[in-house]
């Protein structure tokens, strides 16, 4: 249906869409530091000051990876294992009740999708490097 120019390019689309929300992310981190340090207390996250540094190397070796199309197999597979705990800890519907509930479920889920869709790219990624390395 695709050639394989247009499948390059919707996957490129795909890589970008998929990274945004990483790159929005370690700004806001960047840009709040204090505000996002403050959380992560609050949700009981030990070291924060040390452990943001962390979250944002990860978001942007992570955006930057799945963007160029460097690595992505390894960049999928850091930023899933990446949403997992930050999945459990800071969207824990299960613990609220309410509007809070409906709000912390939504983005429970975002993330799950998410995690979906790096797996899909690494998995994409894996079947592209053997087929290159075949040829």
């Amino acid at each position: 249906m695709f050639n394989t120019n247009h499948q390059n390019n919707l996957q490129l689309i795909a890589r970008i869409l998929l990274s945004s929300i990483f790159v929005f992310s370690f700004i806001s981190k960047i840009t709040g530091w204090e505000g996002t340090i403050q959380f992560m207390s609050a949700k009981g996250i030990p070291l924060p000051s040390i452990l943001i540094l962390g979250a944002i190397a990860t978001e942007l070796a992570g955006a930057l990876a799945l963007i160029t199309g460097y690595k992505m197999k390894e960049a999928g597979i850091l930023l899933a294992l990446y949403l997992v705990p930050t999945t459990l800890i800071f969207h824990n519907f299960w613990a609220v009740e309410g509007q809070q509930f409906q709000m912390q479920i939504l983005h429970f889920l975002k993330n799950v999708s998410i995690i979906g869709g790096l797996l899909l790219i690494t998995s994409i990624s894996t079947t592209n490097d053997t087929e290159v390395s075949n040829q």
